[in-house]
């Protein structure tokens, strides 16, 4: 097995990085690829994807390095040296390789125990799939039969999925663009492109052009599920970096208008910079910093979007390093949070328009629930149209959710 030291060193240097010092592990390892220049391609790949997979299965790991709690150095190495040994056979099916360098940092590592510990891991769900126990309650719990495939699904490492910005260019120009073998369509998405293998879009003249957004399928489905017509207002309540108000500007032919609002003003920042590149010239930016904003607002649109924060437990396969982030007393206060939002919000609506409440999150008491809620102590003045989901397990997307609802009396 030929391993290069120092690229070990800089990925057990990330892992301290993302578990000691709780740094995000995309921004960790976007730092520690910028320090060196002199990493080429293969090193850079090296790094990425030993950090992410290790990352992603960070509990087998553990259990079969014989780690409770990773503290020192040295538990990162044994890791790092356990994940070199395991990850062939775990990801690849191939054979396990015959030893690790004679590094002094791998000298205690036995392969014949770690192998023991790997098999006995996978006999149990929560370490096999590498979740952490209240999670795996908490999923089995509300979608109980089809929980083992969402779990098995969502450590799948997710594609790079594109929109094609419509306001600009077409699928087929962007596909021969980037090479017809390289991009490829998704036949239930009309704008989207999956990429075959990795490349670092952002680098691309066509992307810097506005041609394409990196965006997941599951979530292109949202912005369409909102039935909004050329001319019409529309609001995205829980805007962020605004990847969904890009959507809404290109579905409306930059017709109407856009209101993105969101309670951070960098991430409203980033969208104008975003909206600028993509030609967008219908849409505006709103700080919500009081509850006043929204009611001032209330019935002024024919549309609204409300993606509200959420656990993002359907975005693992982006996010790995989430689940042992999070916490289940996030997970009850990000519920009342919803609720809240749904509940506020959803005065901006004129009567006769529609609202869409989507998430993140493959949970029901975070989307169908509150649905559910909202829909009982609203009957009088909303009607129910419709809802659906994206299925890491079916779809082979991201998990969302969305619901249109509609205001009664035009």
């Amino acid at each position: 097995m030929k391993l290069h030291k120092g690229l070990v060193a800089a990925s057990v240097e990330a892992l301290q990085d993302i578990f000691i010092k709780n740094r995000q592990a995309d921004r960790v390892v976007e730092q520690l690829l910028k320090s060196n220049k002199k990493w080429g391609a293969r090193d850079r790949a090296f790094i990425a994807e030993n950090v992410y997979g290790i990352v992603r299965w960070w509990r087998l790991v553990k259990y079969a390095a014989q780690i409770d709690k990773a503290v020192e150095s040295d538990d990162f190495w044994r890791i790092m040296g356990v994940w070199q040994l395991i990850r062939p056979v775990h990801l690849d099916g191939l054979e396990a390789p015959d030893s690790l360098p004679e590094w002094p940092e791998f000298v205690p590592i036995n392969a014949e125990i770690v192998f023991e510990r790997y098999r006995e891991g996978l006999n149990t769900r929560k370490i096999a799939q590498s979740i952490p126990d209240w999670i795996d309650e908490t999923g089995a719990a509300e979608l109980g039969a089809a929980w083992d495939a969402e779990l098995a699904a969502l450590n799948h490492t997710a594609p790079v999925v594109l929109r094609v910005n419509t306001l600009k260019t077409d699928v087929s120009t962007v596909r021969e663009l980037l090479g017809a073998d390289i991009a490829e369509p998704v036949p239930s998405v009309p704008e989207a492109l999956v990429l075959k293998k990795r490349l670092n879009v952002s680098g691309l003249d066509s992307f810097k052009s506005g041609f394409f957004e990196v965006q997941d399928a599951g979530s292109q489905w949202i912005a369409p599920y909102l039935d909004i017509r050329e001319g019409m207002s529309v609001i995205d309540a829980c805007a962020g970096a605004g990847g969904k108000s890009l959507h809404l500007a290109a579905l409306l032919g930059n017709t109407g208008s856009i209101l993105a609002m969101d309670i951070e003003h960098h991430k409203l920042q980033e969208l104008e910079r975003r909206a600028a590149r993509n030609g967008v010239t219908n849409l505006s930016t709103m700080l919500i910093n009081s509850d006043k904003i929204i009611e001032n607002l209330a019935e002024t649109t024919d549309r609204l979007l409300l993606d509200v924060p959420c656990s993002g437990l359907g975005v693992l396969r982006r996010n790995p390093d989430s689940k042992w982030k999070l916490k289940p007393e996030f997970l009850d206060k990000i519920r009342k949070v919803q609720a809240q939002i749904l509940e506020n919000y959803s005065k901006m609506v004129k009567k006769g328009g529609k609202m869409v409440y989507a998430t993140c999150s493959i949970l029901p008491s975070e989307s169908e629930e509150q649905v559910r809620s909202f829909m009982k102590r609203h009957q009088a003045d909303w009607n129910f149209v419709s809802e659906h989901r994206s299925s890491p397990a079916r779809d082979g997307f991201d998990g969302f959710y969305m619901a249109l609802l509609e205001r009664k009396g035009a």
